[in-house]
């Protein structure tokens, strides 16, 4: 007897699309293996869940990757939901992955609320946390945990950097197509516009630097890059409307 998905754990899987890397998804991967038994589903059938919304992903058949075609009208309907509706996807997936550990959201391990306040404010902070904890996870998976300018793979190094900052824009703060993987370095550069990404991908230095071009340092971490194209995400494309505004409101021209 066929056992149908629950929209609830279709949901979760959603979510572990999101934050494996779409080339490391596995039967035998730990995180699949441990909400497998969370949602009462075989890792390979979680597995087959996870490969059917790769089929719904632009960025991955634009890379000729395709996902598996054994979809369902509810698979479709939760990725038509959620993938422009990601501050919802994080919290319900946090919801509902303590749920089915029958424990509150503050409970889970992965994430502190020791210190939060009571009230009205500790639920906006929770959820402010969550999804900020979605946003790294989904933007260092799309990158396979790698700057998109230098290459460098240590995660405690990487940032989950804000095209169109945090403190601009409420709308897209966890939409991950305005998020780049960079270590913190260049980050905090991107960040004063000191560096910009362009719609076609290619990073490009402030004439700032134009005082500093004898300078080894500056020529090693900032003229070198000029002009270079970005190692692009495995999924999540950056928006070019959002690099088109980095571009023209915070880039030092």
């Amino acid at each position: 007897m066929i056992v149908r998905w629950t929209k609830e754990q279709t949901i979760v899987a959603l979510y572990l699309y999101c934050k494996i890397p779409f080339n490391k998804v596995s039967s035998n991967h730990p995180d699949i293996i441990k909400f497998s038994k969370l949602i009462g589903r075989s890792p390979n059938s979680l597995k087959m869940k996870i490969g059917n919304f790769g089929s719904f992903d632009p960025e991955l058949k634009k890379l000729g990757i395709i996902g598996l075609s054994n979809t369902s009208k509810l698979d479709e309907q939760i990725w038509q939901e959620f993938s422009n509706n990601w501050e919802n996807l994080a919290f319900e997936s946090e919801y509902l992955l303590a749920k089915f550990q029958n424990k509150t959201i503050e409970e889970i391990d992965s994430i502190s609320f020791e210190d939060f306040p009571e009230g009205k404010d500790r639920d906006t902070l929770i959820k402010t946390r969550i999804n900020q904890n979605f946003f790294r996870s989904t933007i260092l998976s799309s990158y396979n945990t790698k700057c998109c300018i230098t290459g460098l793979s240590i995660p405690e190094l990487l940032v989950a950097s804000h095209i169109i900052p945090w403190s601009i824009d409420k709308n897209n703060r966890t939409n991950p197509h305005n998020g780049l993987c960079l270590n913190s370095f260049h980050d905090k550069a991107f960040d004063k516009g000191y560096i910009t990404i362009t719609p076609e991908y290619t990073i490009h230095i402030s004439s700032c630097f134009n005082d500093f071009l004898k300078d080894e340092t500056i020529k090693k971490f900032f003229l070198d890059f000029q002009n270079r194209p970005i190692i692009l995400p495995e999924r999540f494309l950056p928006s070019k409307e959002f690099l088109e505004y980095h571009y023209i409101n915070i880039f030092k021209k």
